[in-house]
């Protein structure tokens, strides 16, 4: 509600605060606070900066737009697109983000526009601006699940490799790790991502500049601030003569869960955050009796253990920082950069936002942001073992994947995925045969959505189907 200030007298009835026809009843909408009088804060000038910073807090949605020869356009806004689409004078390429294509040739007048994308090891911001308007945003969801999947496959290859006893060991032939540039198959598939997003947008926009923002971290500063000179060659078991060793003298030979001595009792080595997603390190470790692990493992004891930080994702961070200006033409910046110019602006701290200033973002009129979720294209598990039942052989890919969206009795649906060799499908909880399905989209590898709130069945379909 409007705050009342000090009345003005004397003003003049030819003022521009004043209403300038004499009837009453066409001025409704501009009538003041208080009838044949004038307060201070009704002055129009007082509300100029009130409406800038709600010009800025409004948002958009567009309609990105390729010309005959499939290349990108400025969008449109969604009533052009339907317009044109009504005329026949285009064709719906793509559903989530919602792409048409011309098919009368235009003119191709582009503005500039700066892509600025917010790395990281779990989740990547994005956002396009051109200076007035940003045209796209969000976050990508990356799947975290490439080492378990990897630790898994590992396990399964062993099991089928011990019962081939004639085939000849391979230790030394492992030609990946011979090439210029390799890269660990989880840090492979994060990095990748990235550039993968990057050409999905320049598929539907013109971008003339890429920023990147990377991180350079010095773990071993991290986890000791006083650490200088030749201490940074000389690691955590530097005098010792294996792991087991150092833990043993860091843990002062006690056991970790009952906080009795070890000495003259067989020990063993816990990993505190599972080998499937942690690391070998020490501070991953924990010095057990061998009945305390077995205690441990029964009774799900793993949270009376300190958990100590793994340092996956600045590793990860500090692998690609140099790789991004060999693969595109891009300029890089750091975060401290970012965080001062977002402090500027009074804007919080998300991957979205950080997006936004890194592409230079200061007032320009937002857009609804996109979540993106990653997941795998296929499902390469032939074999699951379900207990009770007989063993499920997976012989051939099912088309309905998890993410994909149908429509049944005329609704749009997203499924979990398929069961019953890929007869069935699972949509909200339900299992539904496939031959109600009256129509599929099918997503790829990036699941595009846009980020509103949820409705009270679940997440707003309309949003991925445009």
């Amino acid at each position: 509600m409007q705050k009342l200030l000090e009345k003005l007298k004397n003003t003049p009835t030819n003022a521009p605060q004043v209403c300038s026809s004499v009837n009453s009843s066409l001025n409704k909408d501009q009538s003041l606070s208080v009838k044949n009088k004038v307060l201070s804060n009704n002055n129009p000038d007082v509300d100029l900066p009130q409406r800038k910073e709600e010009k800025n807090l409004r948002v958009s949605s567009k309609v990105y737009v390729l010309n005959k020869r499939g290349e990108p356009l400025m969008p449109c806004s969604p009533r052009k697109a339907k317009k044109l689409l009504k005329e026949n004078k285009a064709n719906v390429i793509r559903r989530s983000p919602f792409t048409i294509q011309l098919k009368y040739p235009t003119g191709e007048v582009k503005q500039d526009i700066t892509l600025g994308i917010d790395s990281g090891a779990k989740k990547i911001g994005f956002s396009a601006v051109t200076t007035k308007k940003e045209l796209i945003s969000g976050e990508v969801i990356l799947d975290d699940k490439m080492k378990s999947r990897l630790y898994d496959r590992r396990m399964y290859r062993r099991n089928r490799r011990s019962r081939l006893w004639y085939r000849k060991p391979r230790f030394l032939n492992r030609v990946s790790t011979k090439k210029k540039g390799w890269f660990p198959p989880s840090i492979r598939r994060k990095y990748f991502t990235h550039l993968t997003l990057i050409n999905k947008i320049k598929d539907i926009l013109p971008v003339s500049k890429i920023v990147i923002e990377i991180g350079n971290f010095d773990i071993q500063k991290i986890r000791n601030p006083d650490i200088s000179g030749k201490e940074y060659q000389e690691g955590d078991k530097l005098g010792y003569e294996n792991t087991k060793q150092y833990i043993l003298a860091r843990e002062k030979y006690t056991c970790q869960l009952c906080r009795k001595s070890v000495v003259g009792k067989k020990v063993h080595l816990h990993h505190i955050t599972s080998r499937k997603i942690g690391t070998d390190k020490p501070d991953n470790l924990a010095l057990l009796h061998k009945k305390c692990h077995i205690k441990l493992h029964e009774k799900n004891l793993d949270h009376k253990l300190k958990k100590n930080r793994q340092y996956i994702e600045t590793t990860f961070m500090n692998i690609i920082k140099n790789r991004f200006q060999e693969d595109i033409k891009c300029k890089l910046v750091f975060g401290y950069e970012t965080s001062c110019k977002r402090r500027e602006l009074g804007i919080e701290k998300s991957h979205i936002n950080d997006a936004f200033v890194i592409s230079g973002g200061k007032d320009q009129e937002r857009t609804l942001p996109f979540e993106v979720i990653q997941k795998r294209k296929n499902n390469r598990s032939l074999q699951k073992n379900r207990k009770g039942f007989e063993r499920s052989i997976r012989r051939k890919r099912y088309k309905i994947q998890p993410l994909d969206l149908v429509k049944i009795n005329n609704k749009w649906y997203e499924t979990k995925g398929s069961h019953n060799k890929g007869t069935r499908i699972i949509v909200s909880k339900k299992s539904i045969n496939i031959k109600l399905i009256e129509k599929v989209i099918h997503c790829k590898s990036l699941a595009w959505r846009l980020a509103i709130p949820l409705l009270p069945e679940g997440r707003s379909l309309l949003a991925r189907v445009g």
